[in-house]
């Protein structure tokens, strides 16, 4: 069954390049399109379409939809295009023409595009709220290891002294950044695009602020060739803020990895978060971290995919816009799992004692010996060039009595006033 369909005949090889992987992808979005077409119904006996009896009819087929869909057991067959076409369907089976009449004074454009949107906007505060989740939890583990020492890098060379404590609430600062772009999205997924039908609105009396307040929308898209030019705009912008969220994710990751090895040995993870090698018999691997680093780095490319689809279209809909849904639900699914294994993984990290009597860390401790100079009333640019002297000619011995790890100190202070901007972006 397609929505669309006229009685002819359509070539089968058509039918099944366009159709695509539609039938698997709306899976994600049935019960968004069973809440919109509740509303829908809703709006029609407002206006007088529909019947206060065929408006029962309608809310209990949908009302037993959606109890299939919860429970697992509903399927769209191979004979049907997508979940719209599956709906009706089942509606019409169940009351004949009644199942008939939902569709009027609205398209598959703009059925598909306020499905998407529900979508877009419970997963934008789903993905919103475990950023919240692994924000605490990097803010409890930066407190406790504020007085960790960890040697800074810069160029891949040690550098200065820092903390474990700067290292966690760094990225849990940057995790506010990416808040901030996601409360952004939220904004614009929150218009309703219900009744823009395919682009050029409905001549029924539709009542578009009832759908608006009955879906929950902050507001509605007012402008119906807005409406469906939204349609891209609105992955667009997802796919950036996930994309900033995969970066920030995707650097942590490789700290993580990095800091593993041996080389570095700086951390560790229990065994049972490891993998091992088929041949070395002593490896544990922290493929958990190098799969989050590929996964976000995926996603960041989702922002170009979606672009390259839709940056030259014209106004009004286009098959195109099809191709948008699948790598883009994919993504903001992936990104879910992601923050959940993050999430779970790095409140197992075992920080380790380092010793910085290491040759190695001979020259971090240089910063800190120059400051001691200025202390003494040697001005920066003297001392800068005594020590640097020393370096060169191999005569520099480094003074560890006075160990700083500089701005790396996390206080408590410091922890409160990244906590509260955090809790401010919820008041925005």
């Amino acid at each position: 069954m397609k929505l669309w369909d006229k009685g002819l005949n359509i070539d089968k090889k058509i039918e099944n390049f366009t159709i695509g992987k539609d039938r698997e992808i709306d899976t994600y979005i049935a019960k968004y399109d069973i809440q919109a077409s509740l509303a829908h119904a809703k709006m029609l006996k407002k206006i007088g379409i529909l019947t206060n009896e065929e408006l029962e009819q309608l809310t209990e087929g949908l009302e037993k939809l959606k109890k299939q869909i919860k429970q697992g057991t509903f399927v769209i067959e191979e004979e049907f295009e997508d979940v719209h076409s599956k709906i009706e369907f089942e509606l019409t089976k169940q009351f004949g023409a009644v199942g008939k009449k939902i569709h009027t004074a609205r398209s598959r454009n703009d059925q598909v595009l306020v499905a998407l949107q529900l979508y877009y906007k419970e997963n934008l505060k789903k993905i919103t709220n475990k950023v919240s989740i692994l924000f605490d939890t990097l803010l409890e583990l930066s407190e406790s290891h504020k007085n960790s020492i960890l040697p800074g890098y810069t160029h891949l060379q040690v550098a200065m002294p820092s903390s474990f404590g700067l290292w966690f609430s760094a990225y849990a600062e940057l995790l506010i950044d990416d808040s901030y772009m996601l409360h952004a999205a939220l904004k614009i997924v929150d218009q309703n695009p219900l009744g823009s039908a395919a682009g050029y609105g409905s001549s029924f009396p539709i009542d578009r602020e009832f759908t608006t307040k009955e879906l929950e929308f902050e507001t509605l898209k007012y402008n119906v060739v807005a409406a469906q030019m939204s349609r891209g705009k609105s992955e667009r912008t997802i796919a950036t803020v996930l994309g900033s969220l995969g970066n920030t994710l995707s650097r942590f990751a490789m700290d993580i990895c990095l800091y593993m090895s041996q080389n570095f040995d700086f951390i560790s993870f229990p065994t049972e978060l490891t993998t091992g090698s088929s041949i070395m018999p002593h490896k544990k691997n922290p493929d958990v971290f190098e799969l989050i680093r590929g996964k976000a780095n995926k996603i960041q490319a989702l922002h170009s995919e979606m672009v390259l689809l839709t940056n030259n279209l014209p106004s009004g809909y286009h098959r195109d816009y099809q191709l948008l849904k699948e790598n883009m639900i994919s993504g903001m699914e992936e990104m879910k799992n992601i923050l959940d294994i993050f999430n779970y993984s790095i409140q197992q990290i075992k920080v380790k004692d380092i010793d910085l009597n290491d040759e190695k860390y001979t020259y971090l401790f240089t910063v800190d010996n120059i400051n001691t100079l200025v202390e003494q009333g040697v001005s920066f640019r003297e001392a800068y060039q005594k020590i640097g002297m020393e370096v060169e000619n191999g005569t520099y011995k480094p003074d560890r009595s006075k160990v700083h790890t500089h701005s790396g100190s996390i206080g408590n202070l410091s922890l409160q006033e990244i906590a509260a901007k955090m809790k401010k972006i919820d008041l925005i």
